[in-house]
């Protein structure tokens, strides 16, 4: 099929869980013979590397510059009711709208919106054709905004509260124009068909259980590897957690125990902050393998559900036991005790990484449960198989779709 994805951001390097969901269902689907051209909005120019990361799965890439963050239009849109901060932002991008349109113009079998804050500029064209599209939510966006809230100024926090409003507002319209709606687990579909009325279909997150099946956790290091977009609020308050509370009280049993963080944009003043020798910072890094290798426990103390999880995903794949808390887990099928250990509380996550560290057994107990689960359910090419059977929906929705199945050209969605 001929696809026309549209992005706010390059999927290259994968420095955020969206951005390796993108990369891996574009490899999955290139590698099944589908043609993709890619039109991204972009806050960073395209660099080589990227060029020849997505190039090769690509029929055409097209890369437009996003203004500055804080350009005078952002700050006066800000104002605007209609428009959350985040559709805005990312929005109200002639240069953008026009080459939409014109793209429109040649035929399709798919058009693929990513996320509902990047719409704004293709709105009035897909009204205006009336062709069938999907939208893909790596959240419910209108749930991150209260994340940050506590973290927010008293002053600001009513402006928070009312972004959050207008991006309700703004998400039910969007899906409720998409011909199919993806989620990314069975939670976020159910809480989307409850505000919207509709049904979303879930094309999962994967992990390449290949490139990490020679990778075994390091029992006796006293590693806990803690990793995460750190542009994100819900790593930023994670970290902050294991940093004020839940360390402070493991080290009183097991001053040995170590915690490497890692991910993008990693706060440098939180060096000072927190300059103890048993912190490791190393920030992003592009594989993880030899990190794990040497790691005893990956720890993702999450308060706030959401997100992709693509970063637990691979740690049970290479062989981490995984410590987390209800909402860390929330949107896997995974079992506390089986899967992975989970605590929603300081005293009960400290218990349970001071007492997992003593027992190797235990811990390989729960490696072995993961790496069986992960195999089973989360590998990328379920997730990209997922994906082509809304795509064959979609495209029997295009004109002549109906015509393409009945000769055969698409398999039925049915």
């Amino acid at each position: 099929m001929r696809v026309l994805w549209t992005l706010p951001y390059l999927p290259w390097p994968t420095t955020s869980g969206s951005k390796a969901r993108q990369y891996h269902l574009l490899r999955g689907l290139a590698e099944r013979g589908h043609r993709i051209t890619l039109l991204v909005h972009s806050k960073v120019p395209l660099g080589e590397a990227a060029r020849q990361a997505l190039e090769p799965l690509l029929e055409r890439l097209i890369v437009l510059p996003r203004r500055p963050l804080r350009s005078p239009l952002n700050l006066l849109a800000a104002l605007y009711v209609g428009y959350p901060m985040r559709a805005s932002t990312n929005g109200l991008a002639p240069h953008l709208r026009h080459c939409f349109e014109t793209l429109l113009r040649e035929q399709w079998d798919v058009i693929q919106i990513e996320h509902s804050y990047s719409f704004q500029p293709f709105e009035k064209a897909l009204q205006a054709s009336g062709l069938p599209f999907m939208v893909s939510e790596h959240h419910v966006e209108s749930d991150t905004g209260a994340v940050c809230q506590d973290r927010l100024p008293l002053w600001l926090r009513p402006f928070n509260s009312f972004d959050r409003w207008r991006y309700r507002r703004w998400e039910s319209r969007v899906l409720r124009q998409a011909s199919e709606v993806v989620a990314v687990n069975p939670r976020d579909a159910e809480q989307i068909r409850q505000f919207t009325g509709r049904p979303a279909e879930v094309v999962i997150n994967g992990v390449d259980y290949e490139y990490y099946q020679h990778i075994s956790a390091c029992p006796h290091s006293q590693r806990l590897l803690l990793v995460g977009n750190f542009e994100y609020g819900a790593n930023l308050e994670a970290l902050e957690w294991a940093l004020e509370e839940i360390l402070p009280q493991v080290w009183l049993s097991n001053p040995a125990v170590r915690l490497a963080v890692v991910g993008h944009a990693l706060p440098t003043q939180w060096k000072l902050r927190w300059n103890d020798p048993r912190i490791e910072w190393i920030g992003y890094l592009p594989d993880l393998r030899e990190l794990q290798r040497h790691s005893a426990l990956f720890f993702a103390p999450l308060r706030h559900a959401g997100g992709c999880k693509i970063k637990l995903l691979e740690a049970m794949a290479a062989g981490l036991p995984v410590v987390t808390t209800t909402q860390g887990a929330a949107g896997l099928a995974v079992r506390n005790g089986e899967h992975y250990l989970g605590g929603d509380d300081t005293d009960t996550l400290a218990l349970i990484i001071t007492r997992l560290l003593s027992h190797p057994t235990r811990m390989q107990q729960l490696s072995d449960a993961a790496r069986q689960f992960v195999r089973e359910q989360h590998d990328w090419s379920r997730a990209a198989a997922q994906l082509e059977s809304v795509y064959a929906r979609l495209a029997a929705q295009a004109p002549l779709g109906n015509d393409r199945v009945a000769r055969g050209l698409l398999p039925s969605a049915e």
